[in-house]
């Protein structure tokens, strides 16, 4: 359908330049600029549906490639692809947008163009992270992020939204920083600045260890990872609804696509010998952060908290790999593991924008995130109780729902490395269901506590489709996750070759 197009330049300029022109049209119509921003919005979402039909299953290599000159004395190329591994986040991406223009629809009154445009052109320079294939293309899309997100949260956001802002963009930009010296350096050692043909570079161990160190400062913030998750709950809580879907559906995920596209591939030696460093604090995370999350008097503190929880257990998944080997010699074991870790990042990204969808419905009846305001939401909200229980139960990895099918595959895999090792990811399912029930039953369930909540009307249509939408995704992946499994196994299995070239 789309043969010959450059599908991958118009999926990341199209929003960009939509959004430029939502500012334009809202500066005199706040209505003109909805429309227009819903427009750009679907039309990037069909154009990704049209990436995922024209993509070719089974084919590990790069698709859509795209490549010209760009800054020709430094050997820079404006130098697009997609594989198994890119393509899945690329559709949630634009699935994510959408979602985030129709939910802000009746709610954003404050400067409603900006807002909508911020979330378009943030949308464009995301699609250009994961499809980027030079290291300078993907380094000057990874760091413009903060931009629109840094005015998200700090002119829609919260009381506490300046120091909320300050402290994500220092996180994120210094551990950014040194990986800008690291792609330097490989470009003096490749010739090029293209990613693949960093790939085949075989440096020191020294010099692996760091550049593994340098990617994984900035990945781990982007993840997060304990102990530099810290700004991601203030964020969340200052953020607003949308600022919060993005966070956690797309942004978080760049982190743990940066160890599969950089660390890994590149840096192989070193990710062995400096697994036990990444499996153990993606434990702790899976762990200490689960805890933390089970006391969270906040709504949306809780659903960070749980979201580092979660991406814990993607990271685990990633570096788990060695010890399979090490453990059982089994490279079919390894590959379970990195596919369950990339189902996880994408159900992630569905289950975690249905939470914080499901919050910003409350917070914009109550104006109140504190789980203590609520208690009794069922007896006036039966429609979307029942969207709020499905998604916190995915959150928790019910068997039949997106969550669990990309956690059981971890846990499987991870027996394969040893007993312990799944005995301490297995806890996730545990604290999952521990603070995903006890936020239900607080909110939900029981007797209505307060005149605010008897006053409570039920979802609009517009909701109803919202959560609807995902809903239907969320249960379609964990009932048939082939369609997601089969795009992305050959890629994974190319990554594997090249991480683990023996076997």
């Amino acid at each position: 359908m789309f043969e010959g197009w450059p599908l991958l330049s118009l999926l990341i300029w199209l929003p960009i330049v939509g959004g430029a022109g939502v500012l334009a049209v809202g500066r005199a119509d706040a209505d003109r600029a909805r429309w227009s921003a819903l427009a750009v919005a679907a039309l990037v979402f069909v154009l990704a549906l049209g990436l995922w039909v024209g993509f070719e299953v089974g084919f590990a290599g790069m698709q859509f490639v795209e490549r010209i000159p760009w800054i020709q004395a430094f050997g820079i190329d404006y130098y697009l692809g997609v594989d198994g591994i890119s393509m899945p986040l690329v559709v949630l991406t634009a699935f994510a947008t959408l979602l985030v223009v129709v939910a802000a629809w009746e709610v954003v009154r404050y400067k409603p163009a900006q807002y909508l445009a911020a979330f378009l052109i943030m949308e464009g320079i995301m699609i250009g992270v994961f499809s980027a294939l030079d290291a300078i293309l993907f380094y000057v899309f990874f760091e413009a992020m903060l931009i629109p997100m840094f005015l998200i949260i700090g002119i829609w956001g919260g009381p506490n939204r300046i120091y909320a802002t300050l402290k994500f963009f220092l996180y994120t930009f210094l551990g950014s920083v040194m990986m800008l010296v690291a792609l330097i350096y490989l470009r003096t050692e490749a010739g090029s600045f293209a990613i693949q043909d960093f790939y085949g570079l075989r440096l020191p161990l020294a010099t692996q260890m760091l550049i593994f160190l340098a990617f994984l400062a900035a990945f781990a913030v982007k993840v997060p990872m304990f102990p530099v998750h810290t700004w991601l709950p203030d964020a969340h809580v200052e953020a607003p609804t949308g600022g919060s879907v993005i966070l956690a559906a797309i942004t978080l995920k760049i982190g743990g696509y940066g160890f599969l596209r950089f660390s890994l591939p590149i840096t192989p030696e070193a990710s062995m010998a400096l697994d036990w460093l990444l499996i153990g604090l993606s434990l702790i995370a899976v762990v200490y952060i689960g805890l933390v999350a089970m006391v969270q008097e906040d709504l949306k503190k809780l659903i960070a908290y749980s979201s580092i929880a979660h991406m814990g257990f993607v990271t685990l998944a990633f570096f788990l790999i060695f010890r399979i080997l090490a453990g059982s010699g089994s490279r079919d074991g390894a590959l379970m593991a990195l596919e369950g870790g990339m189902v996880q990042m994408i159900s992630h990204g569905f289950v975690s924008a249905a939470m914080f969808l499901c919050v910003g419905v409350l917070y914009d009846r109550m104006h109140t995130r504190r789980i203590a305001d609520y208690g009794g939401v069922a007896n006036r909200m039966p429609v979307f109780a029942g969207f709020f229980v499905l998604f916190a139960m995915a959150n928790a990895g019910l068997p039949g729902t997106s969550g669990f099918v990309g956690e059981f595959m971890v846990i499987l895999a991870s027996f394969q490395a040893g007993f312990w090792y799944a005995a301490i990811a297995g806890l996730t399912l545990i604290l999952g269901a521990a603070y995903s029930l006890w936020m239900i039953k607080r909110v939900v369930y029981g007797e209505v506590k307060s005149e605010a909540v008897e006053e409570l009307q039920d979802v609009s249509a517009r909701e109803r489709l919202l959560l609807g939408g995902l809903a239907a995704v969320v249960l379609f992946f964990g009932i048939y996750p082939a369609p997601l499994i089969d795009v992305m196994a050959p890629s994974l299995d190319a990554l594997f070759r090249i991480v683990v070239p023996t076997l």
